[in-house]
């Protein structure tokens, strides 16, 4: 197996030629030990029992869980005021007003441009 200091890209093609046919040496060797009587059958570390939880403990973790949430709630509720503030009205310029402001900076760039301010 390549170490972590080799880096895969720094390999010639004739180097990772004789790398895949090392792994599959490996392979066979390995497909050949499993076969031997009284090895394990799978290749790797005996698997893991899967663990369970039994409905009774399931029940009883979900109602922990739902007394936790109900606390939070009910102390963030007293904590916070009964009705939100309501949003600013978005202010809106009248005709006039946006005509002046046009006016306004098209003297500022005319002025800019030729140089002056």
């Amino acid at each position: 197996m390549l170490t972590s200091a080799m880096n895969l890209l720094d390999l010639t093609v004739n180097q990772l030629k004789r790398a895949a046919a090392i792994k599959e040496r490996i392979e066979a060797l390995n497909k050949d030990l499993r076969s031997i009587p009284g090895a394990p059958a799978n290749s790797g570390a005996a698997q893991k029992k899967k663990r369970t939880m039994s409905a009774s403990l399931k029940k009883s973790i979900a109602a922990a869980q739902r007394a936790r949430w109900a606390q939070v709630k009910g102390n963030r509720a007293s904590t916070r005021s009964v009705k939100p503030a309501a949003k600013a009205k978005k202010k809106s310029m009248s005709p006039a007003t946006r005509a002046k402001l046009s006016a306004k900076l098209k003297a500022f760039w005319a002025a800019k441009k030729s140089g002056k301010k």
